[in-house]
């Protein structure tokens, strides 16, 4: 008998499928900049008209991280792909860019229709937050290298900026106030710990995840699954009314590794722990994990998803900007000298 390429786990027809329900939410981000429809070899984008002086090309890429086991526990897939979208357009505009467009990447044990379109409703929702034109992507079909119900998901972002605009610490001082923007909980970031610390890889983990707990708000679930803010707008509008002279995306590594990243050599970051509103999910997870706070803000955004540098003259005008775009807004710190070459994060 012969064997065709379905005996082998790879249903070619899901894949068309697939493509099919998933063409009305791609659609919608596109903008006039993109050249080609959806199915061609390779995803379009005229810069033509940026009016940019010298235009650079900025790129990024990540995933959602084990964060997909509480989707694949809930069996919920259409918030997903706005983590994927957030991780990597969050990136791009730290140094000043606009992001132009996003292309994902889907792997999975097997190729369920509606499934795939759900995840990709969530990446065009993402992109459509952001701004950007979803041009292009790729669904493959792992029979036998992930279980059937399970599913990977990466994305990869162009944004463009003029030279002379980018954004690079290089003018930080000190006393220059530290400005927060709010994140919505822990977003993609340390959910290994997190899955470990409310026993999410026990046989009862989908039950846990259906419990209200009151603190939350809402069930476990609701909040562990809530999507990454994406901060395109509260970005834009920022530079619109300041100057920001640094912008740092708080992600893997918590406060401890992402905020040097946006330091020149001999500045520290003092930190006012209390200057903002910790969601509940951290002190829940301190207190169950019994985790240090060093630990804590050295996995977790503990309720900061991005921090930007002004001038402390423009702390309050910096914070009235974010919040116009609809995002919540602290002065949290500010920029202090040091004597040591590399930069650290001092939390008071």
């Amino acid at each position: 008998m012969a064997i065709e390429y379905k005996n082998a786990g790879v249903d070619v027809e899901a894949g068309y499928e697939a493509v099919r329900l998933m063409k009305e939410h791609v659609r919608r981000t596109f903008d006039k900049a993109v050249v080609t429809d959806i199915g061609g070899f390779g995803g379009l984008y005229s810069l033509a008209g940026n009016g940019m002086e010298e235009p650079v090309l900025v790129s990024g890429t990540d995933g959602v991280g084990t964060k997909l086991k509480a989707a694949f526990l809930m069996d919920r897939h259409d918030t997903i792909g706005i983590d994927a979208v957030a991780m990597c357009v969050n990136d791009v505009i730290c140094c000043g860019a606009k992001p132009l467009f996003f292309l994902d990447y889907i792997c999975c044990g097997k190729n369920t229709p509606a499934k795939i379109a759900e995840i990709v409703k969530g990446v065009a929702d993402g992109c459509v937050q952001a701004h950007c034109a979803l041009i292009g992507g790729e669904t493959a079909e792992h029979p036998g290298m992930m279980p059937d119900d399970e599913y990977d998901i990466a994305g990869f972002s162009v944004g463009i900026v003029d030279k002379k605009d980018i954004i690079n610490g290089k003018g930080i001082r000190e006393g220059d106030a530290l400005i927060g923007i709010a994140s919505s909980g822990i977003h993609s970031n340390g959910f290994s710990l997190v899955r470990r610390i409310f026993g999410l890889n026990d046989p009862d983990a989908a039950d846990k995840l259906k419990e209200v707990i009151p603190a939350l708000g809402g069930t476990l679930g609701d909040t562990l699954l809530t999507p990454t803010r994406i901060y395109v707008n509260a970005v834009d509008a920022l530079r619109k009314a300041v100057t920001p002279k640094a912008i740092c995306h708080i992600t893997g590594g918590g406060f401890y590794e992402n905020i040097p990243r946006m330091l020149p050599p001999y500045f520290n970051a003092g930190i006012a722990v209390g200057a903002w509103e910790i969601p509940p999910i951290f002190e829940l997870m301190q207190k169950k994990g019994k985790i240090s706070k060093k630990g804590m803000y050295n996995t977790f955004n503990m309720g900061i998803g991005m921090i930007v540098a002004v001038a402390a003259s423009e702390a309050e005008k910096a914070v009235e900007a974010i919040e116009s775009a609809g995002e919540k807004a602290y002065i949290i710190g500010e920029v202090i000298k040091s004597k040591k070459e590399t930069p650290e994060v001092i939390l008071a």
